[in-house]
């Protein structure tokens, strides 16, 4: 395929017009004259410079990578048939579909992105974190971060003892349980050439507590309805998770809160505060 450099130029320009500050949890200052977004405020959101996003605006860009063109899809919050669209303007094939896309929904953006004050982050079914808030950084560290298998949660904790940190000890058992059981129906679901059923092979290699669980065969653990966590600055924080889940691509919005009134709720607002810092 060749890239369509006018056709990616209009695209890119009617769908910035199109987008309002509010769409995607930036503040409408008072003075603001620009019928859409500014392009410098597009760039933020595809991570890429200013002068690279107006080149290809203006149609003298270069050919941009399936990566770049996956983040700017994802910047200008696109649907996922204009996602694919704006992959075959650039001269790429569009990414397959499904559970294992890690494109995230217009809608569900849109609620993450009026977060920002709130530990929250998209996941997904693989516990593979897509995005995060400031505020969710500062609770559990940078889990976007991870490369390859280690993106997976799940995998983390019985390949990684430090990952273990942030949760209460007497937690443990019950974690390690629900990680397996959550696996083998995601591979069951999604069958032996998926990406769950690779993690299931090289889990089984390296670790035996994780062959010990998976023998047992479990299957439909939930999550409990309180997680416990033990950050490193504000001390034990007791959060309910509540749990919002597309059924387009599996992803899913987890969403963290403390009861009013409690040690945790104090806890957790000074966190906001003190912001995002290394954690694990």
């Amino acid at each position: 395929m060749q890239i369509d450099r006018q056709g990616l130029a209009e695209f890119l320009r009617r769908r910035r017009e199109a987008l309002q500050p509010e769409d995607v949890g930036l503040t409408r200052g008072p003075r603001r004259r620009t019928e859409g977004l500014r392009r410098e405020e597009v760039a933020a959101l595809c991570h890429m410079s200013t002068d690279y996003y107006a080149r290809l605006e203006r149609g003298t860009g270069p050919l941009p990578s399936e990566q770049m063109v996956a983040s700017i899809a994802q910047g200008l919050h696109l649907s996922i048939d204009e996602r694919d669209h704006l992959f075959r303007l650039a001269g790429h094939q569009p990414p397959i579909r499904g559970a294992s896309s890690e494109h995230i929904s217009p809608g569900l953006l849109r609620i993450f992105d009026r977060l920002e004050d709130t530990p929250a982050e998209i996941v997904t079914e693989l516990g593979e974190t897509l995005r995060q808030t400031p505020v969710g950084v500062a609770l559990t560290g940078d889990t976007t971060r991870f490369v390859g298998p280690a993106r997976s949660i799940g995998f983390r904790w019985f390949t990684d003892p430090g990952s273990r940190r942030l949760y209460a000890p007497e937690d443990h058992e019950f974690l390690s349980r629900l990680w397996v059981s959550g696996l083998r129906g995601v591979s069951t679901l999604r069958g032996r050439s998926s990406h769950a059923a690779h993690l299931v092979d090289l889990l089984l290699e390296c670790s035996d507590e994780f062959q010990t669980l998976w023998q047992r065969h479990e299957v439909g653990l939930r999550p409990r309805e309180t997680k416990h966590f033990v950050h490193p600055e504000v001390g034990l924080l007791e959060l309910a998770c509540q749990t919002l889940t597309d059924p387009t691509d599996s992803h899913s919005l987890l969403v963290y809160t403390a009861a009013p009134g409690t040690d945790s709720y104090e806890r957790l607002q000074l966190l906001s505060v003190i912001g995002a810092h290394p954690v694990g």
